[in-house]
Formats: C-alpha cells, sequence, structure tokens
C-alpha cells in the first residue's frame, strides 16, 4: 500500500514537472529567447588575433587640385617641360699620329726651354703687331698629362669671347683643329689633346698664338732644343 502511494506521487511529481517544461518552453518561445540565447553563444565565441585578419594597406591614389592665388586664379595653368641647354661641342676626330711612348719622356732644361723661348719672342716681333698676339711655353700637364692649355688671362679678357666658344687652331700647314675655349676657366678644352699629339708637343716646346679672327689663332711651333725644325713663315 506504501509502496502505490509513493509511486502515484512520483508520478505526479514527474508529470508536473514535464507540464512546467512545457509552460517554460512556451514561454521562452513567446520571447524569442531561444534565437537570443543562439546570437549570444556566435558572439562570445574567440576572436580571431588581430594579426590574422589585418589585411595589407592599400594606398589610394586621388588627383588632388592645388588651390591657386586669386591673382593667378584666371590665368592659363603653367606648362612645365624639359628646357635643354645648348653645350658647346666639337666632332670627334680621330689622329693618325703616332703613338708616343710616355715613360720615357725627357723634360726641358732651363737652359733649352728659354732658348726656345727666345726664338718664339723673336717670331713674335717678325709678325707684327696687326693681329692680338701671346707665346706660350709647353709644361707636361699641357703635352702628355691632362691636355688641358690654360691662357693668358688678361689676353682672354681684352680679345676672346665672353662665352665658351669653339676657336679654332690653324697649323702652319693651314690644317685646322677645333678646340673648346672655356671663358670662365680662360683655356682650351676638348680638341686641344688632338692638336697637341698631331704635331708631337713636348715639354719644353715654345707656340705662338697669334689671334687672326674672332675665334681663329694661327699657331706657330718652335722646338725646344731643335731649331733646324722650327716652321718656316
Amino acid at each position: 500500500m506504501g509502496k502505490m502511494v509513493m509511486a502515484k506521487s512520483k508520478l505526479s511529481y514527474e508529470e508536473s514537472r514535464r507540464q512546467r517544461l512545457e509552460e517554460n518552453k512556451k514561454r521562452m518561445e513567446a520571447l524569442n529567447l531561444p534565437q537570443l540565447a543562439q546570437a549570444l553563444k556566435t558572439t562570445s565565441s574567440p576572436k580571431p588575433s588581430p594579426m590574422k585578419r589585418t589585411k595589407p594597406r592599400t594606398v589610394e591614389k586621388k588627383m588632388v587640385v592645388v588651390r591657386r592665388s586669386s591673382r593667378v586664379a584666371n590665368l592659363p595653368n603653367p606648362v612645365y617641360k624639359e628646357v635643354v641647354v645648348d653645350r658647346v661641342m666639337i666632332p670627334r676626330k680621330t689622329y693618325s699620329s703616332r703613338h708616343r711612348d710616355l715613360s720615357n719622356r725627357v723634360y726641358a732644361s732651363d737652359e733649352a726651354r728659354a732658348e726656345a723661348m727666345e726664338r718664339a719672342e723673336n717670331l713674335e716681333s717678325g709678325l707684327g703687331s696687326n693681329h692680338p698676339i701671346f707665346v706660350k711655353t709647353m709644361l707636361p700637364s699641357h703635352v702628355s698629362g691632362g691636355f688641358w692649355l690654360g691662357l693668358q688671362v688678361q689676353f682672354c679678357k681684352e680679345h676672346l669671347p665672353k662665352g665658351d666658344e669653339v676657336m679654332t687652331l690653324i697649323d702652319e700647314d693651314g690644317d685646322e683643329y677645333p678646340t673648346i675655349y672655356l671663358a670662365r676657366k680662360t683655356g682650351l678644352s676638348g680638341g686641344w689633346k688632338g692638336f697637341a699629339v698631331a704635331h708631337d708637343l713636348v715639354d719644353g716646346d715654345a707656340l705662338v698664338f697669334q689671334l687672326i679672327r674672332r675665334t681663329a689663332f694661327k699657331v706657330y711651333i718652335l722646338r725646344v732644343g731643335r731649331p733646324e725644325d722650327d716652321n718656316k713663315l
């Protein structure tokens, strides 16, 4: 008898519990709680590391209109273009003079240099004063090193062009050799080497430069230690 009462009592409890669960479920469905719980579960899941989900930055290029002053707002936009600067150039020329072995070159003695200069000055006097003229003794840097020929500064200021020019050197055979005259440095650069090599100039030779035109020199060569090789008028 006691067992039956207990069983009936247990059955009533289970039935009552089942009914409460059903009622709670209906209330949750009425309040949309299952969907909210699922949403909370999704949002509470671990977030990926910021380093893992970082995407490469892309720089977006935009055209920006530059603001212009009201004073020039109605003027045409400036046009920027390359400016070609003219440079004094001479055509490259290959000279057929023989190759000189500079390892055994001989430097002129003071006496030989002075003697060549004396002959050059005598020639200068004989040429007269119709054209500007000066004498230049050759140094190693003129004829075998850097091949740069500095001219007399005062002569350049008085008689030569104020800007860079092509100066023509004319030897006594009438052959012409274009060279670059650099006004700021008062000397002959490109082309001078060709003249020096073609005429086998050496240390101590004395040259007479006679300005026969605005950009042309007549050049006379007095050989150091070799008076018999002097070019004749």
